[in-house]
């Protein structure tokens, strides 16, 4: 199940509501919040432990919030000194805990010379110990001030991107969103774009309840399927305006709309019927995959053709992310099927007159 709607981040159990877990479910219950992030490791070492008494904080969070249908994922800081010892710990913490997604906290030690391999080591380990896990990367909002982090390294396993859209020291939330999605976008491989907006205070400096509004009337704009804020503890107890802006905001969960076109392709997908997902396609449309490239109607639909009858018969398709506005989309998707899976559906379309004039797709088929 994606991301869609509000979400919180937890980085201390123990300053949230008391440590309290009911109310903590709650609170996030009478936000409207639809998902909340545990920290739930720090490099090699399990986080949200009692020091004292040795008692792991997290499993009736967990309970409490998920009781109240709030999904629950499980957010790691990590370095790079222990490429393999912290993707140990970061599968041994989502599977016991059972979170439903996972997002890797990467930040300035990943920048350091040679941290490419141990992103290539650490995403390998991962992704063998967690192959149908929802992974997310949350790490800087422009790409272009921080080239020495291993993007592609990082990305290429994973199935979102949660950038921190932290506009500190000034007020254009709205404006560093746009340009966090452009900048995304203009690199590879494109993950759907759930960002993470600031709820803290650096020196003197915190965000306004204006600017919260138009980071997530931004969002909504830009058809992202859900945003988060970094972090609980200073929204509840020192910067409660912004916590209670957040809370009044009425984001539906089914966001973004249901007659976008990928929400659409989809649709036509599970029909199970090619004439039907051709249809969203213009009369000289171009569609890419890795084997071919197909052009116009009567081409598309046989791709399609072969597509649902012997690649995945039977299928039934899942959208999974969706980020972009304008002509242009990019989404994830899942597929099950009489013969295989596909995990890792990966697409960019762009739109001529309503149509899909443009449609690059990616996807591997296993067992």
């Amino acid at each position: 199940m994606g991301l869609q709607g509000k979400g919180f981040m937890i980085w201390q159990i123990a300053r949230c509501e008391g440590g309290n877990a009911q109310a903590i479910a709650n609170a996030a219950q009478a936000a409207g919040l639809t998902h909340v992030s545990i920290k739930i490791a720090d490099g090699t070492v399990a986080y949200n432990i009692d020091k004292t008494t040795g008692k792991d904080l997290v499993p009736p969070v967990v309970q409490a919030l998920r009781a109240k249908n709030i999904q629950v994922w499980g957010w790691h800081y990590v370095y790079g000194y222990n490429p393999a010892g912290e993707a140990q710990i970061a599968i041994k913490r989502v599977k016991e805990l059972g979170m439903e997604g996972y997002i890797i906290d990467a930040e300035a030690e990943y920048k350091q010379p040679g941290r490419d391999v141990a992103a290539r080591r650490f995403m390998a380990d991962l992704r063998a110990g967690l192959p149908s896990t929802p992974i997310a990367l949350c790490s800087y909002r422009f790409p272009t001030y921080h080239p020495q982090l291993p993007w592609k390294e990082f990305l290429e396993k994973c199935d979102l991107n949660m950038p921190q859209v932290y506009w500190q020291a000034a007020h254009n939330a709205g404006a560093q969103l746009r340009r966090c999605v452009s900048e995304f976008q203009a690199i590879t491989p494109v993950r759907p774009i759930i960002p993470i907006g600031p709820v803290y205070k650096a020196g003197d400096w915190t965000a306004t309840p204006a600017d919260i509004i138009e980071f997530l009337d931004t969002a909504r704009a830009l058809n992202l399927a859900a945003a988060s804020f970094f972090e609980w503890y200073y929204g509840r107890t020192i910067l409660q305006s912004l916590w209670n802006t957040i809370a009044s905001y009425a984001w539906s969960p089914t966001q973004p709309p249901a007659q976008d076109m990928p929400q659409k392709y989809i649709a036509a997908l599970n029909t199970r019927n090619a004439t039907n997902v051709a249809a969203l396609y213009d009369s000289n449309g171009v569609h890419i995959t890795a084997a071919q490239t197909v052009q116009g109607t009567d081409a598309i639909r046989n791709w399609y053709t072969t597509f649902l009858t012997q690649t995945l018969p039977n299928a039934t398709f899942t959208l999974t992310g969706v980020s972009g506005s304008g002509n242009s989309r990019h989404f994830t998707w899942q597929a099950n099927s009489s013969v295989g899976k596909v995990l890792n559906g990966n697409d960019t379309i762009g739109l001529i007159n309503g149509k899909i004039g443009y449609h690059y797709k990616f996807f591997t088929v296993s067992t």
